[in-house]
């Protein structure tokens, strides 16, 4: 119960119902404050105990100064928590690791349950295994039903022991866009109450529900478990970037383009830790497809948020996707009683603003490896000619038009200022084919970003059904694939007679799940991986999702650009990034003539004309009418009974981890770190894909060794993120990502240091160094530049990190949730002085470290630096990212876990 100390609450009728709600005009202020910080307001009206949330802190957000840098710490209670299954089963396993510890400790296991909704999507682990025939999706499904059963049998008993817990089984949807469609409330009404939906979520792209109103985002598993089970999160109340759009996007451009436009803009003027909040006049022309598409790209211009209103458009959504009449009409009356509705007429205050007219987005790629490197597509080849020198290793002689070989590959030639290496491949089906650098070995729609989006998806089945009529077909090299985000797009595919155009040019249904976006690739064919090996060619993946990093997409895949569903397509045609698609023709049609992308691209008037023709809600109401019921597969899965988890000894899959071992009821001291050695010693934009286990496991490595001694066949592997419930492989994988550059040892890509335990200091797996480092109980540190740890919230990034034996990390800067997580597995996160980094302060890995200071928080405060010193003679003082006293309570007590089972026990 709120103590209501501004006399908010209030009663809502809503037909026959009546709801106690918090008015936001009781809080003086509160009608200048942008959209995302009213819900913030509200959520601290509601929940004011007089402790955790005071009047001070109240009236501090209803005073917002949007000039300030975050100072005020307030406590957010999220409405529900969203999980996928990769980061889902580690949330489940630590759960039924809490129950136990509880009762070890004395206390009632059944204590431990979700005390707010939770709902978990299984959408990571389909893997595109078969492509390119009728029988792929099921073929993949029966594969991935195999390759997971453990873990599903796992989910299973989740499923049934937790209260507050629901499974969206395999083969439905990708976690966000089974949000958007069916799981969000926009507003929720529980125990009487109506109040705003907020939502967060073990996957980075939670976002995605930003641009139906609904503020949230991605978190770590640790931190979305704490929210499972009633803990506030700490934060700052932050910055507010106002993004005004104008205009309306130019006939030709999509959703992809734009949001593209988007990145960049926001990536330059620097948005990390930052909510991101869209008005002007230019949003009620922006459809909530394109709204969800903008939202989900959030992690990747570094925001916390970005945030639409609720509108018109947002009812329009939601009476499409089904939902009943009797929750709409409670969303629309509720935002316009509590000064929710979009007015256009009212601008808020914005702490900076940025502008976009529409009219001037063009299309569009991203890459070749980060998402905010927008290239505009008329100049994609020219900028893939330049970037292609990064990834191959001859030297080039441009004026004598000569090579070097640097290895025992054949030459190359310069060629109208490329590289080529020409190899003929012949294909399983008796093609003979060749490849150079720059061939496009995957064209992939996959899910994620545009999946959402109806005028992307159909604009690249129209885009299809063209080049077929024309005669075109893919290049025999070209992995294609299509992976939607939910059935509604195959249903309205078939209801516009368009998937057969599609399955033509090899683009049938793999899955419905994350795919290529993530890592699940699945291997190029073998002809075309053989080629690509013994030759060393830089070849390319376009793909219609997010994420585009070094190592991510596929091991034999250096170079991935992002693009729109329809130029996936035109990708898969050209066959080739060496190709001008918007001047050069992408093949010869049937009749003898050269065939040009304008000649087949469908027209907005065409796609609106399918779109309203093929799309209705009943489509949604009849994919999501038992969502959580399962296929035969589902049900034929055992289901394990009893209020704790009986582990399987002999697992790979799932592993009772160590994090409460020999765990007392309170705290021991934290202590300074003295003699600690470099685990890693990396460089600028290190993502969480670099230091989370992630994709396939390789042959050879610690983890690969570790399932062949436990009796797994090297094709049962399957991918680290499937075997994220057993911490064994996981920190065998931690830091093993195979583009990462450890400069400590320089020359390798991949897992390695130096392992300074050994006379020498001889390179070696980053695993077995660790557990030398270990034995001699040597304490470890890492060290970073700059945007530490952005990408995916990626929890084990964190839990591998900390079971590494790593103490503390020191970089040049974080993204938000990496920090959050490091924190929260007892890491101490720390900053080189501002305008410092390890290079400037001479620093090469190769030093002792000492960190004292640490012992402050002992004494119930929060050190602004700590002294580093090396034997060396290198002294700074190290900012502490430790930024809230609720970060501070969760590092003294070892994590956030440790933390709230100490809490719950107290109780």
């Amino acid at each position: 119960m709120s103590t209501n100390s501004f006399g908010a609450r209030d009663t809502l009728r809503v037909g026959d119902e009546s709801y106690e709600i918090f008015r936001l005009d009781a809080v003086e202020g509160s009608d200048r404050l942008p959209y995302s910080l009213k819900v913030l307001l509200e959520n601290l009206l509601r929940k004011e105990d007089g402790q955790n949330v005071t009047a001070d802190h109240i009236r501090a957000l209803g005073n917002w100064d949007p000039n300030a840098q975050p100072s005020q710490e307030i406590q957010f209670t999220p409405s529900r928590v969203i999980m996928q299954d990769f980061t889902g089963v580690p949330c489940v396993v630590d759960l039924a690791t809490m129950r136990e510890a509880v009762r070890e400790m004395g206390g009632d296991a059944d204590k431990i349950n979700p005390l707010a909704p939770a709902e978990l999507v299984i959408d990571h682990s389909v893997v595109v295994d078969l492509f390119g025939s009728p029988d792929a999706f099921e073929r993949n499904v029966e594969i991935e039903y195999e390759r997971n059963y453990e873990r599903y049998k796992f989910l299973r008993w989740g499923q049934t022991a937790f209260d507050e817990f629901k499974v969206v089984p395999p083969g439905t949807g990708i976690v966000h866009q089974a949000n958007i469609e069916h799981l969000a409330r926009v507003t929720m009404s529980r125990n009487g109450q109506a109040y705003p939906d907020t939502c967060v979520g073990t996957d980075s792209h939670t976002t995605m529900q930003n641009g139906l109103g609904i503020l949230g985002w991605g978190v770590g598993g640790i931190e979305a478990e704490a929210a499972m089970l009633g803990q506030p999160i700490s934060m700052l109340i932050p910055r507010v970037v106002g993004f005004k759009l104008t205009g309306q996007l130019q006939p030709g451009t999509t959703a992809t383009d734009l949001v593209l436009t988007i990145t960049e803009k926001l990536r330059e003027h620097g948005v990390v830790g930052k909510f991101v909040e869209f008005y002007g006049e230019g949003v009620s022309s922006v459809p909530l497809a394109n709204r969800a598409t903008i939202g989900n790209m959030s992690p990747e211009f570094g925001s916390t948020a970005a945030m639409f209103p609720v509108d018109e458009e947002s009812i329009r959504y939601m009476k499409l996707t089904g939902r009943s009449d009797e929750h709409v009409q409670l969303v629309e009356s509720y935002a316009k009683a509590n000064g929710f509705w979009h007015d256009p007429s009212k601008e808020a205050e914005y702490s900076e603003y940025l502008e976009l007219d529409l009219a001037e987005v063009v299309p569009s790629i991203a890459g070749p490896k980060r998402p905010q490197d927008r290239i505009a597509l008329s100049e994609a080849k020219s900028a893939w000619r330049h970037d292609v020198r990064n990834y191959v290793e001859d030297e080039i002689d441009e004026a004598n038009e000569e090579t070097f070989p640097a290895s025992d590959a054949p030459a190359q030639h310069v060629n109208g200022e490329r590289p080529h290496r020409p190899v003929e491949v012949t294909m399983a089906d008796g093609t003979e084919t060749a490849i150079d650098h720059g061939a496009v070995t995957i064209a992939a729609i996959t899910s994620c970003t545009n999946t959402s989006n109806p005028s992307v998806m159909l604009g690249a089945a129209l885009l299809a059904k063209k080049a077929v009529e024309k005669g075109l077909s893919s290049k025999p090299w070209v992995k294609t694939s299509m992976a939607p985000g939910s059935k509604v797009v195959t249903d309205y595919y078939e209801r516009s007679g368009l998937t057969p155009y599609l399955d033509k040019l090899g683009f049938n249904l793999v899955g419905y799940g994350c795919t290529t976006c993530i890592g699940n690739s699945g291997p190029l064919p073998t002809e075309i991986s053989k080629a690509v090996q013994d030759n060393d060619l830089a070849v390319t993946s376009v793909l219609s999702g997010n994420r585009n990093f070094e190592g991510r997409i596929n091991p034999d895949v250096k170079m991935n650009y992002l693009a729109s569903p329809p130029l996936v397509v035109a990708y898969a045609l050209a066959g080739s990034m060496d190709v001008d698609i918007t001047t050069e023709p992408l093949g010869v049609g049937k009749d003898g003539e050269n065939v040009y992308l304008a000649d087949i691209w469908p027209t907005s008037e065409e796609i609106q004309e399918v779109m309203d023709n093929s799309i209705a809600s009943d489509m949604y109401e009849a994919a999501y009418s038992d969502v959580f019921a399962g296929d035969e597969r589902w049900h034929e899965l055992p289901t394990p009974t009893g209020n704790t988890y009986e582990w399987e000894a002999d697992s790979t899959y799932v592993r009772k981890p160590p994090y409460f071992e020999g765990m007392g009821r309170t705290p021991e001291p934290v202590t300074d770190i003295n003699g600690a050695r470099v685990l890693a010693k990396l460089g600028d934009s290190v993502t969480t894909d670099h230091i989370s286990p992630a994709a396939a496991i390789k042959p050879g490595t610690p983890a690969a060794d570790y399932l062949k001694a436990n009796g797994v066949e090297r094709r049962d592997f399957n991918s680290y993120g499937s075997r994220r419930g057993n911490h064994e492989v996981m920190i065998r994988g931690t830091f093993a990502n195979i583009r990462l550059r450890n400069q400590l040892a320089p020359g390798t890509e991949g897992g390695y240091t130096r392992d300074f335990s050994q006379p020498g200091g001889p390179v070696s797996f980053i695993y077995d160094a660790a557990q030398n480092y270990a034995e001699q109980g040597t304490p470890l540190v890492v060290l970073g530049g700059k945007e530490y740890g952005s990408g995916s919230s990626r929890d084990w990034a964190a839990k591998g990190t900390s079971l590494l034996g790593v103490r503390a990390v020191i970089t040049q800067s974080y993204e938000r949730i990496h920090r959050s997580n490091l924190i929260g597995m007892g890491v101490l996160p720390l900053q080189f002085p501002e305008g410092e980094s390890a290079d400037s302060l001479g620093l090469t890995g190769e030093e002792t470290f000492s960190i004292t200071g640490v012992t402050e928080f002992n004494e119930g405060r929060i050190p602004s630096t700590v002294k580093v010193t090396t034997e060396t003679g290198v002294e700074f003082d190290a900012d502490v990212r430790i930024d809230t006293p609720g970060e501070a309570d969760y590092y003294r007590n070892g994590g956030i876990l440790q933390f709230v089972l100490r809490q719950l026990i107290a109780k």
